[in-house]
C-alpha cells in the first residue's frame, strides 16, 4: 500500500531496512521505524493543531506502544497519549508517558479501574451508566473526581464490527440525570469513532459527528459547559482543519505519525512514510515464493514487495494477500524469480500491537544509520 510512496519520499528507510537484514542485525518479521521522520511528522502535527486550537493525544498501538517513539513524539510537542485499552495505558505510564485519554475503544475492566486512576488520566470514556458508576465508585475511594467522556453511538452511526457500544441519543436522554448524580465523576465531553473516513480519496466526517453535536446540545441545555469534543480517526495535518470546522476540540493522530493513513498512500502530504516491514524468502512451493510472517495485518491492502540482496538489485514483485482466517506463518510472493535468503521489504497499513512482530528503531538514516534497539510488539526491549 505504501511501498511506492516510501521509495519516493523515504528511500533511505528502504535501504537501511535491507542492509540491517542482510547484515543479520534484524531478523525477518521485523518492522523498521524511522525515529527522525516520526518526530518530524509529530512536529508538523503539533504545529497545525496549535494553529487550529485543537489538543492532540497520540495513539501508540499502531507502532507497538514503543517507548522510544512515544518519547520522541512528546519531545516534538504532543505531550500526552491516548490509550486504546488499559494495558496500553499502564505500559505507556511505566515509560513516563502521560495519559490524556483511556477507555475508548476498550472499556476499563472493573477491577482495573483503581490502577488506571492511579496513573491520573485526564479523561476516561464510558459506554454506559454502569461503566460510569464503576469509575465514580473507584474515584471516590481515592478522593478523586474523574473527568469522563460519554461515547456516542446513535442508531445509524458508523460503527465497526467488534467495536459496538455507547450511548444512543435516546439512552442519553433517559440516563443523563443518573449520570449527573454520580459524585465521583464529571461529564467533561463526548467522543465517537470513526469521526472521519476517507471516501473517494477525500476525508469526510461521518454521521457520528452529527450525533455528537446533538448530544452536546442536549447536555448544554442541562447546564454542561466547556465540553470537549474528542473526534478520533484519520487525524493528520490535512484533516485537522476539517475537525475544527466540525466542532472538534481534540484529535488523536496514530497512522499520521508514521505517514500511513489511506490518504498518504496516494498523496504527498506533510507527513512522510516512516515504517517498513522486513521479511526473508523462506522457500518455494509450486510457482510461488514464501516469506516468513507473523507481522502481517488483514487490512493491510498490500500489493507488492521489494525483494533482493542489495539496493541495486531490488525488484518489485506482486504478492498474494493472506487469508485472514488463517495464521500468517508465511506471506506469499506471486513469483519464483527470487532466491531463498533474499530480503523482502513491505510497506503497508498495520496495527503492530496485534501482531507478534519485532520492532527495530533506527535514526540518522540520512547520515550514519544507527539501530537504537529491538522491541516486541507491546513495547518491551528485546535487544
Amino acid at each position: 500500500m505504501f511501498l511506492d510512496i516510501t521509495q519516493q519520499r523515504n528511500p533511505k528507510l528502504i535501504e537501511a531496512s535491507l542492509e540491517l537484514h542482510q547484515q543479520g542485525a534484524i531478523s525477518p518479521n521485523t518492522y523498521v521505524l524511522d525515529l527522525d521522520t516520526i518526530k518530524s511528522n509529530a512536529t508538523l502535527l503539533a504545529r497545525e493543531a496549535k494553529k487550529q486550537d485543537i489538543e492532540l493525544l497520540f495513539m501508540s498501538k499502531q507502532f507497538g506502544r514503543n517507548p522510544l517513539v512515544a518519547k520522541a513524539i512528546v519531545e516534538a510537542g504532543i505531550e500526552k497519549a491516548v490509550a486504546v485499552d488499559p494495558w496500553e495505558a499502564l505500559t505507556l505510564n511505566k515509560n513516563g508517558i502521560k495519559i490524556g485519554h483511556v477507555g475508548h475503544l476498550v472499556q476499563l475492566p472493573k477491577r482495573m479501574i483503581p490502577k488506571i486512576l492511579n496513573i491520573e488520566p485526564d479523561f476516561i470514556t464510558v459506554f454506559s451508566y454502569e461503566n460510569a458508576k464503576n469509575v465514580s465508585d473507584a474515584a471516590k475511594l481515592v478522593g478523586r473526581i474523574q473527568k469522563i467522556f460519554l461515547r456516542i453511538a446513535n442508531i445509524g452511526d458508523f460503527i465497526y464490527n467488534g467495536q459496538e457500544g455507547g450511548f444512543t441519543l435516546h439512552q442519553l436522554q433517559e440516563e443523563v440525570k443518573k449520570l449527573e448524580e454520580l459524585d465521583g465523576i464529571v461529564i467533561a465531553g463526548l467522543t465517537s469513532f470513526p469521526c472521519i473516513l476517507i471516501q473517494n480519496d477525500t476525508p469526510a466526517v461521518t454521521q457520528n459527528v452529527k450525533s455528537m453535536q446533538l448530544a452536546k446540545e442536549l447536555l448544554q441545555q442541562r447546564g454542561h459547559q466547556h465540553l470537549q469534543m474528542n473526534m478520533p480517526s484519520a487525524t493528520s495535518v490535512s484533516t485537522i482543519q476539517l475537525l475544527k470546522e466540525n466542532g472538534a476540540t481534540q484529535g488523536e493522530p496514530g497512522h499520521a505519525l508514521t505517514g500511513t493513513t489511506p490518504l498518504h498512500a496516494i498523496q504527498h502530504l506533510e507527513e512522510r512514510p516512516a515504517m517498513t516491514y522486513v521479511s526473508e524468502v523462506s522457500h518455494f512451493y509450486q510457482d510461488r515464493a514464501f516469506v516468513f510472517g507473523g507481522g502481517f495485518y488483514p487490512r493491510s491492502h498490500m500489493q507488492n514487495a521489494f525483494v533482493g540482496k542489495n539496493i541495486n538489485s531490488l525488484k518489485k514483485v506482486p504478492i498474494i494477500v493472506n487469508d485472514p482466517s488463517n495464521i500468517d506463518y508465511y506471506g506469499t510472493l506471486n513469483t519464483r524469480d527470487v532466491k531463498i535468503g533474499d530480503t523482502a521489504i513491505f510497506a503497508f497499513r498495520t496495527q503492530i500491537f496485534v501482531t507478534h512482530a519485532q520492532i527495530a528503531i533506527v535514526k540518522n538514516l540520512s547520515t550514519k544509520p544507527e539501530l537504537l534497539g529491538i522491541y516486541d510488539a507491546t513495547g518491551n526491549l528485546v535487544n
